[in-house]
This record gives C-alpha cells, structure tokens and sequence, in this order.
C-alpha cells in the first residue's frame, strides 16, 4: 500500500467510543478553565496585583488550557475516567487555600458570602461561556485533525465509519451549534433595520470565505493526491462547504418563519428526514450508492453523505438557534442564571432520554447520515459542554467575591456585589475597564480570529502529515509535534490580539 492509501486505512472503518468517556473527556476543558482561573485569584491575593506580564500570561494560558487536552487525547486517554477527578481535586485544593488565607481579614460568614452570590449583579450583556464553548470547540477540533493521524492518538477517539460516537464525530455539530448561537437573528441583528432582500444579500456575502476556503481545500488536496476519507463527506464536499450552505439556508428559512419557532422547524426536518431515511431506500443510497456497490459516479453519488447530511445539520443549526435566543434573555444577576442554569440541565436530561429511545427503536447515531439520533447526541452533548461552562464561570464569580479586586479573564464581570453601597455605586470587581493586560488572554485571542486559528490548523496539519510519517511516529516525538503545533498557532493568535488585528473583512 502507497503512503496515501496507508494514511486513509488508519483512519477508516473505525466504530467510535461510549458516550460516557466523551462527557467526562468534556469535562477536562472547564476544569481546566477553573484551575487556570483560581490560580490568577491566588496570586492577586499573595500579591495584591494581578498578573501583569503577557508572556508569563500566554505560558500559563497554554500550560493550563491547552496541554492537558493535548495529554488527554493521546497518553493519558486510557485514564481518562480519572483526569477530571484529578483535576477537580487540584481546584478544590487551590480554592481551599484561597479560602483559608482570606477569612482571616474577613468576618463575613460563609453562609452570608453565598447569600451575597445569588444577589450578585452580572454583565448581562456579555456571557463569557458562549466565547468559550466555540473557543474550545475550535480548539478540540484542530488538536484532533491532526492528532488522529498518530497512532497515540486512539482510534476509538477518530470518525467512526456508518454508526458510532467518536470524538470527532461531534465536530462539524458542536461547530453548527456554535455558529447558530451567535447568528445574527439571534443576536437581534436581523431584518429590524434591513429590508429582508439586503438581509439576504449580506448573508450570502457573509459565507463567501468558508466557499473560498472549500474550493481552495478542495483543490489543493486533489492537486498534491493528500490522504482523505471519502466516506466522510463525498468526492469534492467537505466542512466548509457544509457550514456555509447550511448557514445560507438557515437564514432563507428565518426570513420566512419567526425565530422564536426555530424549534418547530428544527424538529420537523429532523423527524421527516429520519422518516425518510427509514421508510424509502435513502439510507442504502447514503450508505452503498445508486447501484448498491458504493458507487461515485456522478456529482450526487460522488457527494451524497456531504449533500443529504445536511438536512441534519440544518436541523442542529435551527434547534441552535432557538437555544441561543433563550441563553440571551436578559439576565443581570447569579440567581436568574442559576435558574437559567436548571432549565438547561432538564433540557439535556430530555435530549439523553429522547437519544435513548431513538437508539432503541430506530437507529444508532450516525455522522455519515446526520440521522436524528446524531443531531439529538450532538444537541445534547453540546449542551452539556455548555453547562459545564456556565457552572464553572458562577464558580470563579463566587471565588471573586471572597477577594474583593481579583479578576479573571473571559469569566463573568462582576457589576455589583450584593453588599456593595449602591448609592455611591462602588465597584469591588473589576468590569470592562479593568486592566488591558488581562484581556490578552489566549481565550480571547483565539475568539477574535477564529476563522484564521482554523484555516491554520488546517494548514499546518497539511504541512506536517506530507513532511513526516505519522503512523510510524514514537510518543515523546508525538507529544513534541503536537505541543509544537499548538504552540505556534497560539502564539500567532495571541500576537495578533496583543497587536489589535482582527484578520476579519468580510
């Protein structure tokens, strides 16, 4: 077997893994996040300033957040049931510490200091966790585009063929669901000042870079003959082309119905598909081919997975929708997001339970077909990631107030503590104002030029697969490349935020 054809085996023909070990695998990047978060808190109290020095900044931005995902999907995947009880286990230690030095100055009672929490006033106009949903979800996804083409990284963790839950399965999903939170209906910047003819139209313009960048994919790996797995989308499909179509037809279809019933139309696509799928021969023409034999002749065998998979994408992209109206409500203090907080998590409690049934008594979930039972895994997993998020953002607010000043970056600004004079309108916290040096963090670098943190990924991950033999590479070799990797993506992102350039003209 050539190089090319070695590459395709390694990454094919594969079955997934649990749904279990894909959440607790989920939890490792909020916990991450809130150890990264009690130890700025640390040292503002054992030092009485924050962090200042954006070098050390950036070193523990990617020692904390990014290394141990980088462990997680390679070494240490075969404990990764214990990871999130480790790294909890350092937090609640750390925040113990914290705790016991700053009760000493004060006489507030622990009891009260909740009280005080649940009364506290947040910034309801920024809500960091959406940022860090779709930061991570870029940040997963291209450790594991090129990860995967490494035997350490496991084959349980890569695309599973027709039916499974890899890891990578939940890419292309969690990025619709990430996109659709902060589409412009959502963000309340629809046809309130346009006609819908110019709302349209600057859509359409908005989708031109993920057009360009699918031909631009597309024609430098059938030019250079680079590995590629057709079952995946089809002969010439591919993500970008999916996200921008899958986009462009969302909006046509919120012109027509209103937003706040997004939902209506996402389920019944979702269930007319499925109805489809299993009642006519669609699923074997997805699965085999016109001639049953997986034929590619002509552009809709050639394509189909990446054609008819988006009925469920769009699905994913219109329940997202109605999901990101809901998390934008106005919600200015910790009680109405601990309420907000409830409400999701029976949320995800429904989608499991209907994953479940749908498992049981139609299909398993399948990415090849994005089946129904792929976009409730997807919606429900994406939820989860996202409540684990928001819990832990409360948790460092909670943290802030046991020692007035401290701040952390991409985490709730604090408005106005409970006990706070409100005459004099006395800010303990710090708020957008607060030192610049805090918010050149590598999670709000990454936001800024998410786009162009994909592409390069991309791109590098290109590089490396043509320059090196992955499949024969060692551990420690594995582990340098993809430090390495990541490291130089980051650092071009986190100079480019240092700088103020948003590499964004369209």
């Amino acid at each position: 077997m050539s190089q090319k054809q070695l590459k395709e085996a390694f990454v094919s023909n594969l079955n997934g893994t649990t749904l279990l070990e894909i959440s607790l695998g989920f939890c490792v990047a909020p916990l991450c996040l809130l150890c990264r978060g009690l130890l700025l808190i640390l040292y503002y109290l054992h030092y009485g300033k924050p962090l200042s020095s954006r070098k050390y900044y950036f070193l523990l931005d990617f020692i904390v957040l990014i290394s141990p995902l980088l462990f997680c999907c390679t070494v240490l995947s075969p404990v990764i049931f214990y990871i999130p009880l480790v790294i909890a286990a350092i937090c609640a230690g750390i925040f113990y510490k914290i705790y016991s030095q700053r009760k000493h100055d004060s006489r507030v009672s622990f009891r009260q200091t909740v009280n005080d929490f649940q009364k506290t006033c947040l910034d309801a106009e920024y809500i960091p966790s959406i940022t860090l949903f779709r930061v991570y979800v870029n940040v997963l996804t291209s450790i594991s585009i090129l990860a995967v083409d490494f035997p350490q990284y496991p084959r349980r963790y890569a695309k599973a063929e027709t039916y499974g839950t890899g890891l990578m399965d939940l890419g292309v999903g969690a990025f619709v669901f990430g996109n659709a939170l902060v589409c412009p209906e959502v963000r309340q910047k629809s046809c309130l000042t346009q006609t819908k003819f110019s709302f349209l139209t600057r859509r359409f313009f908005s989708i031109w870079p993920l057009i360009f960048l699918g031909v631009g994919r597309l024609v430098s790996v059938k030019s250079i003959e680079y590995h590629e797995h057709i079952s995946e989308y089809g002969v010439h499909w591919n993500f970008f082309f999916t996200l921008a179509f899958v986009r462009l037809a969302a909006s046509l279809i919120l012109t027509k119905f209103p937003k706040s019933r997004s939902w209506i139309v996402a389920l019944n696509l979702a269930v007319f598909y499925q109805l489809i799928l299993n009642t006519t021969s669609l699923k074997m023409f997805v699965l085999h081919g016109s001639n049953g034999k997986d034929t590619r002749v002509g552009f809709l065998n050639a394509n189909r997975e990446g054609l008819l998979s988006l009925f469920g994408y769009l699905a994913i992209y219109m329940a997202s929708v109605q999901i990101g109206l809901y998390l934008l409500k106005h919600r200015n203090s910790v009680k109405e997001w601990i309420e907000a907080l409830c409400s999701l998590i029976l949320m995800v409690l429904v989608l499991f339970l209907f994953l479940h049934l749908s498992q049981a008594h139609m299909d398993p979930v399948s990415r090849r077909m994005a089946n129904l039972p792929y976009c409730l895994w997807v919606l429900a997993h994406c939820l989860t990631f996202f409540v684990c998020f928001v819990v832990i953002d409360l948790m460092l607010v909670f943290t802030k107030l046991l020692v007035s000043g401290a701040s952390v970056p991409c985490s709730w600004n604090v408005l106005q503590p409970a006990h706070s004079d409100k005459k004099h309108d006395t800010e303990t916290m710090p708020v957008k104002g607060e030192s610049k040096s805090l918010h050149v963090c590598l999670i709000t670098a990454i936001d800024k030029n998410q786009l162009l943190f994909f592409l390069l990924a991309n791109v590098i991950t290109g590089i490396v697969n043509i320059m090196i033999d992955t499949i024969h590479s060692k551990t420690l070799f594995t582990l340098g490349v993809l430090h390495l990797y990541m490291f130089f993506n980051c650092l071009i992102m986190y100079i480019l935020h240092a700088k103020n350039i948003v590499l964004k003209f369209w």
